[in-house]
Formats: structure tokens, sequence, C-alpha cells
């Protein structure tokens, strides 16, 4: 099977990195113009000479989402299964490290939590949990999947990577959507964040949405932890990847996340914070690279910035979020993997899109359309 990892290999940090910082405002009107972009295109919009053509890449990147999407916006909700994990990520506070209530939420408990969304109007739910194989394996979530299907038309997983034959499995008990970050594309700063733990293998979890692709998931979402390393070169490889996913499983939607480090238990500083700035430059850029790509902003974000990023290309908002298991019952006895900025119900997120001349979406798939 062809993975990312081949292409991953050919690339040189350094050498991106003096190609970006090269590219001059001829490079970008000429990025600007192109319909497809080449790789030298996407550097330039990264570069900081694209800093003086924001508006003319905003305008374009909303232009593109416009004819593509529409003004539709689709909600998904989290939903926490468990907080236990065995690996020692220093930016996560579910890090097996950190002294913290840890809970997995039994099947009844699950069903609860989906209840409670379901109520609310939610009809996309993404399942999340540390990676603990002793609490949470494949056939434990293929009984948390088969137990919440009934409520909701999308089901997708952030969870453990795993092998092609698990995603199968997953689709078959009703999965449709795998998001997976690898947190940073810097191989050397990878192993520093990842001390101990099975997510230690930069190169298994590289090969991760390549091995959800084969086993037929119908979208995969991938992204960035900005704030562990320089944007630029993240957003460059980010866009690679999708490349690579959009070409290789192109029966497949790409969706890519931006989510930016929040403050969490074990009070990690990110070493290369991200400016609002540059995010939006980010955002712009990668949709000019793949205008078809589904483009994802959680409650990570404060609600003012979140309101203000929507034109650029965004096409799916998290809300009413909760980050710890059994949040959305208040029985919050185990911690939350990072603190929320929107903490605004799914109700005020739907009102603000109204007001803005955008159609909030709770179900736009079902698997019965197979």
């Amino acid at each position: 099977m062809m993975t990312f990892l081949d292409e991953f290999n050919s690339y040189d940090r350094n050498t991106l990195a003096e190609r970006i910082a090269a590219c001059r405002g001829e490079d970008v009107e000429r990025a600007l113009a192109a319909e497809h972009l080449r790789d030298a295109d996407l550097m330039a919009l990264l570069s900081p000479a694209a800093k003086a053509y924001l508006e003319p890449m905003a305008q374009k990147a909303h232009r593109l989402t416009q004819q593509r999407f529409g003004k539709i916006i689709q909600l998904y909700a989290p939903l926490y299964i468990s907080n236990e994990c065995s690996n020692g990520c220093l930016y996560c506070g579910f890090n097996a490290a950190n002294k913290v209530a840890r809970r997995t939420l039994n099947l009844d408990e699950v069903e609860a939590e989906a209840r409670i969304l379901r109520r609310r109007g939610f009809r996309h739910v993404q399942l999340l949990t540390g990676e603990a194989p002793r609490a949470v394996d494949v056939a434990f979530l293929e009984k948390v999947v088969t137990r919440v299907r009934p409520f909701f038309s999308s089901i997708s997983i952030e969870v453990f990577p795993m092998e092609e034959d698990g995603y199968r499995r997953m689709v078959a008990a009703g999965v449709d959507n795998l998001t997976v970050y690898q947190e940073t594309y810097d191989r050397e700063l990878y192993d520093r964040l990842h001390p101990f733990g099975r997510k230690k293998d930069f190169d298994w979890r590289l090969s991760t949405p390549d091995r959800g692709g084969a086993a037929g998931l119908r979208s995969i979402g991938i992204g960035a932890l900005l704030g562990l390393s320089d944007w630029r070169i993240e957003g460059f490889l980010v866009g690679m990847h999708a490349r690579h996913l959009v070409r290789t499983w192109w029966r497949s939607r790409v969706n890519v996340s931006f989510p930016r480090i929040r403050p969490a238990d074990g009070g990690f500083q990110p070493p290369a914070p991200v400016s609002d700035e540059a995010l939006v430059q980010l955002l712009c850029a990668l949709r000019l690279l793949i205008p078809d790509a589904g483009l994802v902003l959680s409650t990570r974000e404060s609600a003012k910035l979140r309101d203000h990023l929507l034109p650029l290309g965004i096409t799916q908002l998290s809300a009413g979020s909760s980050t710890a298991p059994g949040g959305y019952g208040h029985r919050e006895d185990g911690s939350e993997q990072f603190v929320i900025d929107d903490d605004r119900d799914a109700e005020q997120v739907c009102a603000m899109l109204r007001s803005k001349g955008y159609e909030p979406v709770w179900k736009d798939w079902d698997g019965a359309f197979l």
C-alpha cells in the first residue's frame, strides 16, 4: 500500500524552511492566479511575503468555499468515552504521568451521553478516547458504536491508531469518519514530545490515515497541533498529506482541522505559539490548495474568532463541547483533555450562524444512502 510516509521522507525541513522564506510577492501573486496549486505555490501562500496578500487570499478562499459548499455549516459534538491513557504526550491533559482522575464510561453511561446529545439536536458525533488497550480496545469500541448508532446518522472516531482490519471492523459497526492528528510533522520534536507509549512510533501514526482509507472510511480527517513547531512547515506538510489522501483514497472525503494548543493538566507551554493572523493565513492557504476539503474549527478557539473565521473556508464546527468523560451528564469524575474556549451551547451557535446568513446542518449523511 502506498502511504504518505514515502513522500514525507523525501522532504527536508531545513530545505522547506529556506524555500518558504525565499518566496517573494510575485510568487504569491502567481499562486493566487493559479487554478491548481503546485508545491511551490503552497510555499508562497504560507510564506512571510503572503502577509501582504491576506485580503485577496481570504476573498478567493471565501469564493471557493461558497462554490463548493454553499452557506452551510455542519455541526458535530465530541463524546469522550475514556481519559485513561498509556502515552506520555507532554502537551496532553490525558498524559499517563499526570496525576488526574481517570474514568472510562461503561456502555450504559455512553448511551446516556449519546441521548443527551441527541436531545440537543446533534446527529454527527465524534467518539474520543485515550490510548489504553486494557480500558478501551477495538472490541469495546465496536460495542460502543453499536450502542450509539441508533442516535446518530454519522459516527466519527478519534481514538488510538488501528490496523487496517480494525478500521474495517469499525466500518462494519457503523463508523464512517476517522480523525487522526499527526500532532507534529517534525520527527525529532515528535520523539521528544512522546517519551513513552505506543504513540511514540512516528511512522506508524503517519500511516494511519492511509489504513483508514484502505478500509473504506467515508471521510478522513488530519491536522497538526498548532503551537508545537513552525506553523509554516507544518502547514505545508499537512497540505501535502491531505493532497496525498485526496489522490490516493479518492472515494473518501478529506477533512483538515486547525487545533491550537489549549491549557491542560501538566502545564505544557507551546514552544511555537501561532497567532490569529497566522491561523488565518494557514486556513486560507489550505483552502486554496484543496478546494473540496472539509475545514474544521473546534471549540478550542474563542467564540469571536470562530465567528470571524467562518467566511474563510470553515465547513464544520463543534458546539456545546465537553472534553471529559461523562461531561454532558454533569458527572465529570475524569479530567478534561484540554480547556475549551467557546462555551456557547448548540442553540447559541446555530443562532450565530443564522444571523450571518449560514444554515446550520445537523445531518448531511446517513448509512441508509449506501
